[in-house]
């Protein structure tokens, strides 16, 4: 179904939840715990990598692939997932992919060896791609237009939080009992969340099943990698995700090394930064509701660039520093990127599950790629082949914003006060 709109209302099923209801608020919970379920279970080996790389004797560049085997899996999955959805519904996806994951992140714990390990946490990928398939579909089905840009930034605010709790759970549980503690730590808070989202997640109203059969798939695929501003955003989502983890991914490794010294529990403090990325993307999400999208995205990618710069010398509060300001200017990018995707291909008539995997394929391709290759990067040049990695890819993301910028906005409506709706441009 085409809109005139990048959003419109939802589907026959209504206008959706507005802000202040019940459901709206059930909604942006639910989405929100998901959101630190999923990222807690993912990243969740990115604070143990020295342990790992000690216990398993693998070298450190090597035991950044607990990471990037999940990420890999996890964007493939994706391409399967987000089709699937379009077809089956949300919500019942959304479930069966938290309490697999509980149980697929209980195993890495046990697991007897690294090959093992690697396999689980490909195995976590597949099972983790639920969620992110369908999240930002899902809220563009179930929320009333006025408040959709705004729900998605408290989403990617709740994979912020998630992202941080699962290293400061798992860097001083790794110190004081072993990297194993540390996994099956983050193993039950995902049992936990995936319990809070069967409970409050409200059933789909606006869910609509799309066509089924291949030739179908094949046709609306074929729309989501022929529009300009889909393709530009999918490539904004590969370049920024890279950065970012290229500069997490080997973190740990400069803050342990000299002229820092620090140990694994002191170390995962540093992701105390990451509620900067939550403050980011929410009130990008809000600005975005009032200007635009194509107005905020640029600024993000500027404040990100400062703080990668910030990294540059050996003084530790200066690193902090930039570590919190690239954080913030990258989730203001992701946050606005992730929920433009299911907004433009609601637009052009795309499958908004579809459009949303295939950006989160990108993401998470570009994630696994560049989380792997800083590895090698950090053990061949230091932190300033990490440094220049990264700066290329956010430069990439700034191209990429100005061609978003250009590009013909599908639609503008009124908002309930009269005025054009900016945000879904």
């Amino acid at each position: 179904m085409t809109s005139s709109t990048e959003t419109a209302t939802t589907p026959e099923g209504g206008p959706g939840h507005r802000a202040g209801t019940a459901g709206h608020r059930r909604v942006v919970l639910a989405l929100f715990a998901a959101g630190i379920a999923t990222f807690v279970l993912l990243y969740a080996p990115q604070a143990v990598f020295p342990q790992l790389s000690d216990d398993f004797g693998v070298s450190r560049a090597a035991s950044t692939w607990s990471l990037s085997a999940t990420t890999a899996a996890l964007a493939l999955t994706l391409l399967v997932v987000g089709p699937l959805s379009d077809r089956v519904g949300r919500t019942r996806i959304v479930h069966l992919s938290l309490a697999s994951s509980a149980l697929v992140a209980a195993a890495c714990a046990l697991a007897p060896s690294w090959p093992v390990l690697v396999g689980l946490r490909a195995l976590e990928g597949v099972t983790l791609a639920g969620l992110p398939a369908v999240a930002t579909a899902y809220l563009r089905e179930e929320l009333h237009a006025s408040t959709q840009a705004r729900a998605a930034g408290l989403y990617i605010a709740g994979t912020a939080v998630g992202g941080m709790a699962g290293r400061l759970l798992t860097g001083p549980l790794a110190e004081v009992a072993g990297w194993r503690w540390a996994l099956a730590g983050a193993a039950a808070v995902g049992a936990v969340c995936a319990v809070v989202v069967r409970a409050v997640l409200p059933p789909a109203r606006g869910f609509v099943a799309v066509a089924g059969g291949a030739r179908a798939v094949a046709r609306r695929a074929r729309r989501a990698v022929t529009d300009p501003a889909l393709l530009a955003l999918y490539a904004t989502g590969a370049c920024g995700v890279g950065a970012f983890t290229a500069v997490f991914n080997t973190l740990g490794f400069r803050v342990e090394a000299a002229p820092f010294h620090l140990g694994l529990g002191a170390a995962s403090l540093l992701f105390l930064v990451y509620p900067a990325g939550s403050l980011g993307s929410a009130l990008a999400g809000r600005l975005a509701d009032r200007v635009g999208r194509r107005a905020v995205a640029p600024v993000g990618v500027v404040v990100a660039l400062v703080g990668l710069l910030l990294t540059a010398p050996d003084r530790l509060p200066v690193v902090v520093a930039g570590v919190a300001v690239l954080t913030a200017g990258f989730f203001v990018v992701h946050g606005l990127a992730s929920g433009w995707v299911p907004a433009r291909a609601h637009a052009g008539g795309v499958a908004t599950g579809q459009a949303a995997a295939l950006y989160l394929f990108s993401y998470y391709l570009g994630a696994s790629v560049s989380g792997a290759l800083a590895g090698h990067l950090w053990a061949d040049h230091g932190w300033a082949g990490v440094l220049t990695l990264a700066a290329l890819l956010l430069a990439s993301c700034g191209v990429l914003s100005l061609v978003l910028h250009r590009t013909r906005p599908l639609g503008v409506v009124p908002t309930l006060a009269g005025g054009p709706s900016l945000a879904r441009r």
